[in-house]
């Protein structure tokens, strides 16, 4: 069964995704320093821990979600946490020609873990899949069909978003190659906006 309302699902999405976020900082982050190629590792580490989190509200903590807040709040912390981490990584990185040395200096499986726990500990993802994403589902139809539609849809809409951020980082980084420090610092910066965004966030 078609999910009910899917032009709404897509039109939200749509929003949700032109918006900048932590996961978007990030790959724009990565692929200053590293280039888009790898960065493509961070955005499969997204999408992953979306689909992850799709997939645990609507068949097995939905309810649990819902009735107990305070776990958002604890995820909202450790995900700050961890931008905070990225932001001192990114600072600290020796300024080096973008595009070449830093390339391996992380690992693929690094970049992956970072668009992974970026994404699954964001609350406001999680928000979202236990209050809209589940709203798009007739629990009283084939859940299984309507789940994959929404998911899949979810999935290459937010990493096609992705990559446009990192194909116009890729860009700007092209530009001012020349100053890999000013990048790294502008980077850092605003990783931290991010985190203090989130955190004052209720």
């Amino acid at each position: 069964m078609f999910p009910e309302n899917y032009f709404i699902y897509v039109q939200l999405l749509l929003f949700l995704f032109i918006t900048p976020g932590p996961p978007r900082v990030v790959i724009v982050s990565h692929t200053i320093n590293y280039g888009l190629k790898r960065s493509v590792w961070t955005a499969v580490g997204d999408v992953s821990a979306n689909a992850l989190q799709a997939t645990l509200v609507t068949f097995v903590i939905g309810s649990l979600l819902v009735e107990n807040p305070e776990i958002f709040t604890y995820l909202k912390w450790i995900g700050i946490a961890y931008i905070l981490y990225l932001a001192y990584e990114t600072f600290t990185l020796k300024a080096k020609k973008i595009g070449a040395e830093n390339k391996t200096s992380k690992s693929i499986f690094s970049f992956f873990r970072d668009g992974f726990l970026v994404a699954g500990l964001s609350p406001k993802a999680l928000l979202v899949f236990a209050t809209i994403f589940i709203q798009f589902i007739n629990f009283n139809e084939n859940v299984f069909s309507q789940f994959l539609i929404l998911t899949l849809t979810w999935v290459i809409l937010d990493f096609s978003s992705l990559m446009v951020y990192g194909f116009a980082a890729g860009k700007i980084a092209n530009w001012l190659k020349g100053n890999p420090r000013f990048l790294n610092t502008i980077s850092a910066c605003v990783l931290v906006i991010i985190a203090i965004i989130v955190a004052l966030k209720t």
